[in-house]
């Protein structure tokens, strides 16, 4: 019974975050790779685990997934676009509880290295003074639900979320495989 009322209340606690950073209840549901509905706590603010990008190394880059060829950092985490966010504005409309679920891409640099991504890739200014990654003057994300390089979960959550293309579009195809 225990184990039942804390996976409710977890789903609850996504669902709350996710309709705050989607603007709207939706139909998508995120869920793991066996289609079961998580959350996490909202103290996990903070970008998927990753290691240090070695210096001269591309910080963005592509691979292929099952959604097609995509941008991701070098440690292979997919990152997305929110389509509430407007381009050229130097500010993410991501904030609040959306930010625990969706952090930002950022970085040290003014001019992020690149390798496979065609589109315009920069930076703007976050509220705490860090630098968040831009593609075509478009702030992009992580998922806190990927957990591992080559997860794809919020690909269309509450269809606001899409991956970024190589060139910087959106990819609004739905993903096979997961």
């Amino acid at each position: 019974m225990k184990k039942q009322l804390g996976a409710g209340l977890s789903a609850v606690a996504m669902a709350v975050l996710l309709t705050a950073c989607g603007g709207g209840t939706g139909t998508s549901t995120p869920t793991t790779a066996e289609g079961t509905t998580t959350a996490s706590a909202p103290a996990e603010t903070s970008a998927p685990a990753s290691s240090p990008v070695p210096a001269g190394a591309a910080e963005l880059k592509t691979a292929s997934s099952g959604a097609g060829q995509i941008v991701v950092d070098a440690n292979g985490m997919s990152v997305y676009f929110f389509t509430k966010d407007v381009k050229d504005s130097g500010t993410s409309a991501c904030t609040g509880a959306c930010i625990a679920a969706w952090p930002p891409v950022l970085t040290e640099s003014d001019s992020p290295a690149v390798d496979g991504v065609t589109g315009t890739v920069g930076t703007i200014a976050t509220p705490e003074g860090k630098k968040q990654v831009t593609i075509n003057g478009l702030p992009v994300y992580y998922y806190i639900q990927d957990k591992t390089a080559g997860d794809i979960t919020g690909q269309g959550v509450n269809d606001v979320w899409y991956l970024v293309s190589p060139a910087g579009e959106m990819v609004k195809t739905a993903a096979s495989g997961y």
